[in-house]
């Protein structure tokens, strides 16, 4: 399907909120690459992230077949939008996307230039909602991109890189320029897409992964040994593998590591 360009102007439409780490999609070239990217994969259902000044919303709208929702919280925003594409009627949610219910009943994808001031909380958000997600399109600050792309024995590695690929697959596609943003943002911007693992990382379970894993990064600058010593009984912790840091375990070793963990203390 093509998409047909739907040009408007920005000059007269509302007022920019640093608070809300609002920075709009300008450029129609990257709008319509990203909508594009979210037609290789089906989706029936359709969730968009804080839509903004309506840039992806305005290819979206185009697409058939799609039962597509947008959650935004700025009033302004709001009625903005409602005024502007009048088919917006009963598809937009006006609420905060960390506290509202899940927006759907079954599988549904999630989209959006997601707010750089709350990206890493969204992404813990939808985590919380993983069963039901089908795939993930999302712009966000590069540094927060690539720390969620990046691979055991990177500087970058850390939390939100290994709780994010126990569950996801994560594919670092392309950059964009802060030119392409209104106002420009001081930071570059990167697009990612989460598409779910086809088989579950081995663990004990959710739980237990997860301490561990947030243990051993809260003092990654400590041997493994030193920071999750109250997780493990002392005859495991004089196995090899806790002479290493947090940063140079893979999601596979954490996965395994956590069935050696205390039963007390999960």
């Amino acid at each position: 399907m093509t998409l047909l360009t739907v040009p408007f102007t920005f000059a007269f439409m509302y007022t920019l909120k640093k608070s809300l780490g609002q920075h709009f999609l300008k450029d129609e070239n990257i709008s319509k690459k990203i909508v594009g990217i979210l037609q290789q994969y089906p989706h029936r259902q359709l969730l968009e992230i804080g839509p903004g000044a309506g840039a992806l919303t305005k290819y979206i709208l185009q697409l058939q077949d799609t039962d597509f929702r947008a959650v935004e919280l700025d009033n302004e925003k709001v009625e903005w939008l409602e005024k502007i594409f009048p088919q917006l009627k009963d598809k937009l949610i006006h609420e905060n996307f960390l506290e509202m219910d899940k927006p759907f009943e079954g599988k549904f994808t999630v989209i959006g230039n997601f707010p750089y001031n709350i990206s890493s909380q969204i992404l813990f958000r939808i985590l919380e909602w993983r069963e039901d997600v089908d795939c993930v399109i999302g712009m966000f600050q590069k540094e927060v991109a690539q720390r969620v792309a990046a691979k055991e024995g990177s500087k970058i590695y850390g939390v939100i890189s290994v709780l994010i690929q126990a569950y996801f697959d994560v594919e670092y596609l392309f950059e964009v320029h802060e030119k392409c943003f209104s106002p420009p943002p001081k930071v570059k911007s990167a697009v990612i897409r989460l598409v779910p693992l086809k088989k579950k990382k081995e663990m004990r379970d959710d739980l237990s992964f997860t301490k561990l894993v947030k243990a051993a990064f809260n003092q990654r600058r400590k041997t493994l040994r030193n920071a999750v010593r109250d997780l493990f009984d002392p005859l495991v912790l004089q196995e090899e593998i806790f002479n290493k840091r947090a940063e140079q375990l893979s999601v596979e070793q954490f996965g395994q590591l956590s069935y050696k963990m205390k039963l007390d203390r999960i």
